[in-house]
């Protein structure tokens, strides 16, 4: 698994506002963007299912640890990877300010190809320019960098970057999970510290919480992450990112990126709905 997109929001944002601190001027009225797609107008994105009541671990996984997941979990990666030739999918990036008004917004489509070659193609971009191009435009740049590279093995969910402690099962909308501690083996910027839920049929990783394991800005006094997953066809590929990043001298900020439209190896495959309770 590769860093997730909510440690490079967060990356890109702490960034982002440094220099807009520094160049801030306020662009003139813009109109309200569109809400992303599937969701109501006026209605807020929030990232995927709330997963349900944590139950101990079944007699089949009672015996498990975490080596053993990862054993799981990493076999699955492999044969996701060996089969994932391509795919592409539309999202919608959204900055939202403390009073739930989205400042800056960008309509994105990104393509995937084999082992790690990601492109993107900006359609559409409304609010704030400045948001745009130090925010959200470095975000897009952030995940180019940690698609290959040192970076991507620094972030990968992996034994030599991680401690996996299993806790118990929970129900993620129609998905049954182990839900493990992860428990980030040094302080880098690259990792986080929080929660993984692992689907129990599969071991595709179906969501993601937690904070930064090491500080990433003086910027950025508090910074939280959320990435919910979907099953599209055979692949385990993402359906909504959530960061809240509380930022010094600019208060609180809500990223969001929802995914959509999705072609997985040269076909469109529509997704299994993702109920919220």
């Amino acid at each position: 698994m590769k860093l997730h997109v909510g440690l490079a929001l967060l990356l890109a944002l702490s960034t982002g506002m440094a220099r807009a601190q520094e160049s801030y001027s306020p662009d003139p009225p813009a109109d309200p963007p569109a809400p992303a797609p599937g969701l109501p107008a006026g209605m807020s994105p929030t990232a995927g299912v709330v997963p349900g009541p944590l139950l101990p671990l079944e007699a089949a996984f009672a015996a498990m640890n975490g080596d053993r997941v990862f054993v799981k979990l990493l076999e699955h990666d492999r044969m996701s990877e060996a089969n994932l030739h391509e795919y592409s999918s539309l999202r919608t990036y959204s900055v939202v300010n403390e009073k739930g008004r989205t400042t800056a917004q960008q309509i994105v489509q990104m393509e995937y190809h084999a082992p790690d070659h990601k492109s993107f193609s900006v359609k559409s971009g409304s609010g704030s320019s400045l948001i745009r191009s130090l925010v959200l435009d470095r975000l897009v740049q952030s995940e180019k960098e940690t698609a290959s590279g040192r970076a991507h093995g620094e972030s990968a969910m992996k034994p030599q970057n991680y401690e996996l402690r299993l806790i118990g099962e929970q129900d993620v909308g129609p998905y049954r999970c182990l839900v493990a501690q992860a428990v980030p083996k040094r302080r880098d910027r690259y990792l986080f510290e929080g929660k993984v839920w692992i689907s129990s049929d599969d071991f595709g990783i179906v969501r993601m919480a937690g904070h930064p394991a090491k500080p990433l800005s003086f910027w950025l006094t508090r910074a939280e992450f959320v990435r919910q997953y979907k099953k599209i066809g055979d692949f385990w590929l993402p359906a909504e990112d959530e960061t809240l990043a509380q930022m010094r001298f600019y208060g609180k900020k809500t990223l969001v990126v929802t995914y959509g439209d999705y072609e997985v190896n040269g076909k469109a495959i529509p997704p299994a709905p993702v109920s919220k309770p």
